[in-house]
C-alpha cells in the first residue's frame, strides 16, 4: 500500500475499508469517520480513486454513497464494475439502483453513525 501517495488518512481509511466484509456496504461518510477523517466523505473517495494495482487487498466496490447507490465516476464502465461486482457477492439493488442500508449495511459502521 501506497500511504504516502494520501499520506496517514489514506492509510486509514484503506484500513477500514479492509474491514468491511463480503456482501456488506458501507457509506464513504462512514468510512471517513471511523477513520477519523471527519467530514471527509470526498477524500475517502479521492483515496479509493487513488489505489494501485498493489493494492488489490482493499474492497473499494464496497464504499457507495449515503443515498445507498454506487457513484458514478469519470470512467465509463466502474460503476457497472462495481455493481455487478456487489451483486457477486451476493448485495441486493432494487429498482432504482439503490442497496437498503439496513440489510447490507457493515454493521460496525451504522453503529458509528448514530
Amino acid at each position: 500500500m501506497k500511504a504516502s501517495r494520501g499520506g496517514e488518512a489514506y492509510a486509514r481509511i484503506y484500513s477500514v475499508v479492509r474491514r468491511v466484509p463480503r456482501g456488506r456496504v458501507v457509506t464513504y461518510g462512514a468510512v471517513a469517520r471511523l477513520a477519523g477523517v471527519p467530514r471527509g466523505a470526498r477524500q475517502v473517495g479521492y483515496a479509493l480513486h487513488a489505489l494501485a494495482e498493489a493494492d488489490r487487498d482493499v474492497p473499494w466496490q464496497r464504499v457507495i454513497n449515503a443515498k445507498g447507490e454506487v457513484s458514478p465516476r469519470g470512467e465509463a464502465d466502474w460503476a457497472s464494475l462495481q455493481r455487478s461486482m456487489l451483486i457477486a457477492e451476493g448485495v441486493v439493488f432494487d429498482q432504482k439502483g439503490r442497496v437498503d442500508l439496513t440489510i447490507y449495511g457493515w454493521s460496525d459502521a451504522l453503529v458509528n453513525e448514530v
